[in-house]
């Protein structure tokens, strides 16, 4: 069946992979476009650099109207990303637009690790860690990045 949302996918997955922006990967799960698996490295000359980062994209029927659901598997320690995973990015709430694709978004996931907001913090000790002792905040995202290369 192939609906608005389903032929939207099918043309962001195209575009993703023709085209892919830096360090950033993502593709529907075997059968289901709904469901996309994508990885976002961590970007050179950060704190981040070297991080391979997996999240999931629920997307609805009612996309690109409303934004998908997105949410790292990875374990994170950053101001903007709850326990859960979950991600507080204005695009993915309020300022969502049908513009964005899923390489978009996930670019846009990849510039908010170097640049968080810590005035709208999800993770409130990492937002206070941020903005108050900025050695001790790098030294637990480079702990995050290791586990990164061996989670599963």
């Amino acid at each position: 069946m192939s609906t608005p949302a389903r032929k939207r996918l099918m043309r962001d997955f195209k575009r993703l992979q023709q085209d892919p922006p830096a360090g950033i990967s993502g593709a529907p799960q075997d059968n289901n476009i709904m469901f996309w698996n994508a990885v976002i490295f961590g970007p050179d000359d950060t704190p981040w650099d070297g991080g391979t980062f997996k999240l999931t994209l629920q997307f609805m029927e009612d996309y690109p109207n409303k934004p998908p659901t997105v949410r790292f598997v990875s374990r994170m320690f950053h101001p903007n990303i709850y326990a859960d995973g979950s991600i507080c990015l204005d695009i993915l709430q309020n300022q969502w637009s049908p513009i964005y694709d899923v390489a978009a978004i996930l670019t846009s996931i990849q510039s908010l690790l170097c640049d968080p907001n810590p005035n709208s913090p999800a993770n409130s000790e990492a937002a206070r860690m941020f903005s108050e002792n900025k050695r001790e905040y790098n030294r637990r995202v480079r702990e995050i990045v290791e586990q990164s290369w061996t989670a599963d």
